[in-house]
């Protein structure tokens, strides 16, 4: 079971990245999928979740409003779209795979995590 994620990069505020996560060696339809991510000095914390069907998410304060996660079954892929980006978002991003169908921000509800792709945001 492995989760790639991709689409980090070095922007400049104000910028727009999307960063998608594409689950291999299982289907991950059924689950709750999730994005987090650790700024360096600091503990890894929540960004955004989703449910199974893609119909219930949740976000951080910090990014509600310019952040969207979304996903695509059928590609077995989930997508954060970032918009309004600031200096204040750059960390590594993780997905991650949960092992409930509803969305979560508890990160011991997640099992599967991606190996982590990089944003960073210039000021």
């Amino acid at each position: 079971v492995q989760l790639q994620g991709s689409g980090g990069g070095l922007v400049q505020t104000g910028d727009s990245l999307r960063l998608s996560c594409l689950a291999s060696g299982r289907r991950f339809s059924n689950n709750g999928m999730g994005w987090f991510r650790q700024a360096p000095g600091k503990e890894r914390e929540f960004v955004a979740a989703i449910a199974w069907r893609g119909g219930s998410t949740l976000y951080s304060d910090s990014v509600k409003g310019r952040f969207t996660i979304s996903r695509d079954n059928a590609k077995n892929t989930v997508y954060l779209q970032m918009n309004s980006l600031k200096p204040e978002d750059t960390a590594v991003y993780y997905c991650a795979a949960s092992v409930y169908s509803y969305a979560s921000r508890r990160q011991g509800d997640f099992r599967y995590w991606g190996q982590g792709t990089l944003v960073t945001v210039s000021s």
